[in-house]
């Protein structure tokens, strides 16, 4: 059988829209994408493989220009001809939810790995490791799988009348949409709704996962990010719902918010994060005896909520929000408003351990300043030559989310300390000549030294965008603000 065979084939053994009458249908379809001159054999049974035969079939037969994003478009399109439909997808996983909730996630993750909507080739090539600091393990990651953007794509896109279908890539429009230049491909997409606090949601993965099957949970409606007491109530009832996962939120204002903050979504997934395990430093009073809380021992400063009766979880969550909303200190620059725009939001998390279920309330204030104008608890200029984007939510819990342009730069780094020929960047240089003055670098020390310190600056990365530091000063105000929390 050539390539088109082949594949046709395995969609009529794989997806349950399809029979076998189907088979001089499913042939022209494919042919009508990728050209009627296929009858390559790529001497292979796997689909994601004869799928990259078949789209390099349309290239040769100038079906497509030969770009990443048309490569993708039609790769795509043709992976949706082996993806069930919609209301197939959904109606085997929540006839599996009935019996077991695990088994459901685990077929729609299955799912969405096998058709190639979520990137797993693409996520291998992530670097991603653990090294301690004063705070416990941190877990490091470079993003090296998001495909970078096309320039000849870019061109392409600004030519384009102005399209505001789909509103974001967060809305459901996006299940089955083409995609177009500049805008990502979605045909093989699926969402499994649910009903959440009395309103339509979405759950799906995400295509360039963070850790293990990450999640995505989306309103249906297009409406922007906001954290109040119905947030804590959506959070825990997902939780409910998928107790396997963990679930939290960005925050809703700029600066400490997460990179879409016009669409109200969540994020989960099977990963026990760093934040997760760290210790309770200090008990604290939240006017509940139902309720027990802790201040954390973590950068940012963090309020862990624990009990088996989610109602009081709620209570407890909202009188922190709300609290913190309006709460300044100048002694520690903190400050609820200037010029009556407020600065002060949550970050909170939600997941269940053993019999109890768990809300983290993290503190988070936008300000800017003069000698801070990024963000005085956001990422300081010192630390930027590792980070200088938002901290999120996946950041906030301890995994730190690095841009592409640090692996060939450590090694430019590396070969630095080395005495070796190099190009360091020079908003490097600073911090690699301290890691020479305080280190013995060897051949084969050198790169667990630099992993090592990149995690040190992440660590302090998450100390900048703490509200309330770790000293004197900073811990006296946190007892000042959770004093205020004993009052009903």
């Amino acid at each position: 059988m050539n390539d088109i065979e082949k594949f046709v084939e395995y969609i009529i053994d794989s997806n349950t829209n399809f029979q076998d009458i189907d088979r001089i249908y499913l042939i022209n379809r494919i042919k009508g994408l990728v050209g009627d001159d296929t009858t390559s054999d790529s001497h292979t049974v796997d689909p994601l493989k004869i799928r990259d035969a078949l789209v390099l079939d349309a290239v040769n037969n100038g079906r497509i220009p030969d770009t990443p994003g048309d490569r993708e478009r039609t790769g795509d399109r043709i992976m949706d001809f082996a993806t069930p439909i919609p209301s197939a997808v959904n109606e085997f996983f929540w006839n599996l939810y009935s019996n077991d909730p695990e088994m459901a996630t685990n077929y729609f993750y299955t799912l969405c790995c096998k058709n190639d909507y979520v990137k797993t080739s693409a996520i291998k090539k992530n670097i991603s490791y653990t090294s301690p600091t004063n705070f416990g393990d941190i877990e490091i990651t470079i993003n090296l799988s998001k495909p970078e953007k096309d320039p000849k794509a870019i061109a392409a896109a600004k030519d384009n009348v102005s399209n505001n279908y789909p509103k974001c890539q967060l809305c459901m429009e996006n299940e089955g949409y083409q995609g177009r230049p500049g805008y990502p491909s979605r045909a093989n997409h699926r969402i499994i709704r649910f009903q959440l606090g009395g309103e339509t949601w979405g759950f799906q993965y995400s295509p360039y996962a963070y850790f293990k099957e990450h999640a995505i949970f989306l309103s249906e409606k297009h409406e922007p990010m906001v954290i109040n007491q119905h947030t804590f109530a959506n959070l825990l009832d997902i939780v409910k719902l998928f107790p396997q996962y963990f679930v939290g939120s960005n925050a809703d204002l700029p600066i400490v918010g997460g990179s879409m903050l016009s669409h109200e979504h969540y994020q989960g997934g099977r990963h026990t994060f760093p934040m997760m395990n760290a210790p309770i430093e200090k008990v604290i009073d939240v006017g509940d005896s139902g309720v027990t809380a802790g201040i954390v021992k973590w950068p940012l400063s963090t309020i862990r909520l624990q009990s088996k009766n989610t109602d009081k979880l709620i209570t407890a969550a909202t009188k922190i929000h709300d609290t913190w909303k309006d709460y300044s200190n100048e002694n520690v620059d903190v400050r609820a408003y200037t010029n009556n725009v407020r600065h002060h939001t949550t970050t909170p998390i939600a997941y269940k351990k053993d019999d109890m279920y768990v809300l983290d309330i993290v503190l988070r204030d936008n300000q800017t300043s003069q000698q801070y104008p990024d963000g005085i608890f956001h990422p300081h200029q010192d630390v930027q030559h590792i980070k200088q984007e938002n901290i999120g939510l996946i950041e906030v819990m301890g995994r730190a989310i690095l841009p592409p342009r640090l692996k060939p730069e450590l090694h430019e780094v590396e070969k630095y300390l080395l005495d070796e020929p190099n190009n360091i960047a020079k908003y490097h240089q600073v911090w690699a000549d301290e890691i020479k003055q305080n280190n013995n670098i060897k051949k084969d020390n050198v790169e667990e030294i630099v992993d090592n310190q990149v995690a040190k600056v992440f660590a302090r990365v998450l100390e900048d965008a703490g509200v309330f530091k770790w000293n004197e000063a900073g811990q006296a105000a946190f007892t000042k603000f959770t004093d205020l929390l004993k009052e009903d």
